[in-house]
Formats: structure tokens, C-alpha cells, sequence
């Protein structure tokens, strides 16, 4: 059995359009089918709460800013630049500054170790983790 496309229900529930011999057909099918009877019974539903809404249901008026959205979108304007992020402030910057140095500095000894390890590894000082004898590294 072949349901009633889910668009096809939605204009049955809207009631718009004069009924066609296909709406016909579609309504025979929905006495038939429970899945498609309910299926439209909740559009139905969905379409007599949205045409008796009052703004005065909704919990508070939507902002100004956005039905500009909902209009810019649906004329396809394109969006308005927005202005650019402030510059952290000169405090902040110090901050951020010492951060990336305390990163890089721990990044460039990470580097140096594990070079110097791979180095003791293929001269073969260094087995299953354990060194041989101190590392260069620490000496140095």
C-alpha cells in the first residue's frame, strides 16, 4: 500500500486549494490507513493552532532585530558587516603573551629531550626505556 506523501497531507490540512481528484483519491486512502489518519489529524491540529495564535500566547513578543532577520532572509539580502572584536585589553595582551612563551618555551625542551632521546635510542644506550647512563640532556 502506497501512503499519502507527507506534502500532500500538508496541503489537505491547510485546506487552501479547491480539492482535486487526487485529494479525493488521498482522502479515500486516509479512511484506510491509520499511519496517514493521524498523520493528518496532527497537521490538521498544527494548522488550527497556527490560525488561531494571537501574539498575546506567545510568552513575550519577539525582538525587532528578530524579524529583520526573518526578513533580510527571506528577500535574500546579504547580512550587514558586523563591526570588529575590540583588541584585548593591554593587561589581557601580557597575559596572552607570557602563556604563548611558557608554551613555547615547553614545547622547544619537549623537542630538545625526546631528540636527544631518539638519538641515545639508535646508538643503542637506551633498551626497553631504561638509559645506561645519564642522559646529555640534563648535563648540559
Amino acid at each position: 500500500m502506497t501512503h499519502v506523501e507527507s506534502a500532500h497531507l500538508v496541503e489537505l490540512a491547510l485546506r487552501n486549494a479547491t480539492p482535486t481528484d487526487a485529494d479525493a483519491e488521498a482522502l479515500r486512502h486516509v479512511e484506510q490507513c491509520d499511519r496517514c489518519r493521524e498523520e493528518l489529524r496532527m497537521l490538521t491540529r498544527v494548522v488550527a493552532a497556527a490560525r488561531t495564535a494571537q501574539l498575546v500566547d506567545l510568552p513575550t513578543a519577539p525582538p525587532d532585530r528578530v524579524w529583520q532577520r526573518i526578513s533580510r532572509d527571506v528577500s535574500g539580502a546579504p547580512d550587514t558587516p558586523r563591526p570588529p572584536a575590540p583588541a584585548p585589553a593591554p593587561g589581557r595582551r601580557l597575559l596572552l603573551a607570557l602563556l604563548a612563551l611558557a608554551a613555547a618555551t615547553g614545547i622547544a625542551v619537549a623537542h630538545r629531550y625526546l631528540h636527544e632521546r631518539a638519538e641515545l635510542v639508535r646508538r643503542g644506550v637506551v633498551r626497553q626505556g631504561r638509559e645506561t647512563r645519564p642522559s646529555a640532556f640534563w648535563r648540559s
